[in-house]
């Protein structure tokens, strides 16, 4: 007997409808929709992917303009730059990978960016002291950002550290109060931010504009 009409294996809530080839199990449609790329590594050949890509569903485009809707107070203030600073600090975040068993959160998150914004600020008073997280996690992420930080400037790039501190206060305030107010979830901020992410990385896949790729996501 196949899988078929099962409890889905991913939420254990709906039956399973379509067949997963990253899991070889069978999910429901809504965790197929909501999940692909974020928490499950899609393989490019999926049919479920090229047809979602080619025409997403409401259920997704709802989850998005939610996101944003979600995201916007945060970076509202922020100039163009700022915004770009901002997902390219995420694109690193998205990419780090804690050591051992442990999972990157929302905390972690939040007091790697008050470290790095407190360390810039300092800074730009012209006073250098290092502002260090508490926790094992959140150092060696604030070490990854960091050195991203000083690998662009290493590049050219003129990156001020009042405006990356102002960036670094958005991602702390927005990991914050998503935290504060999403219950026993220990991720919701760092699971939005995957969805907007992977919803660029969709969207500059189908552009045939090939400056869309390195753009952020573009906002109301």
């Amino acid at each position: 007997m196949g899988s078929w009409g099962m409890a889905c294996p991913v939420c254990g809530q709906r039956k399973g409808r379509r067949v997963c080839p990253a899991l070889g199990q069978t999910i429901c449609t809504i965790c197929c929709a909501t999940k692909r790329l974020v928490e499950i590594n899609c393989p490019s050949g999926c049919v479920h992917l090229t047809a979602a890509r080619e025409h997403p569903a409401a259920v997704v485009k709802r989850q998005q303009e939610r996101d944003v809707a979600q995201l916007l107070p945060t970076i509202a203030h922020l100039t163009e730059r700022q915004h770009q600073l901002f997902f390219l600090f995420h694109t690193a975040i998205a990419r780090h990978t804690p050591e051992g068993f442990a999972r990157l959160n929302d905390d972690d998150v939040a007091e790697a960016a008050a470290g790095i914004a407190a360390t810039l600020e300092t800074a730009a008073r012209g006073v250098i002291y290092e502002h260090t997280a508490q926790s094992v996690v959140a150092q060696r992420l604030a070490g990854d950002l960091t050195a991203m930080l000083e690998g662009m400037r290493a590049q050219g790039a003129t990156v001020y550290d009042r405006e990356a501190a102002i960036v670094m206060r958005a991602i702390e305030q927005g990991a914050r109060q998503m935290r504060a107010h999403a219950g026993g979830d220990a991720a919701p901020y760092l699971d939005l931010m995957g969805r907007l992410l992977s919803a660029n990385r969709a969207a500059s896949a189908r552009s045939d504009d090939p400056s869309r790729a390195a753009s952020p996501i573009v906002l109301p």
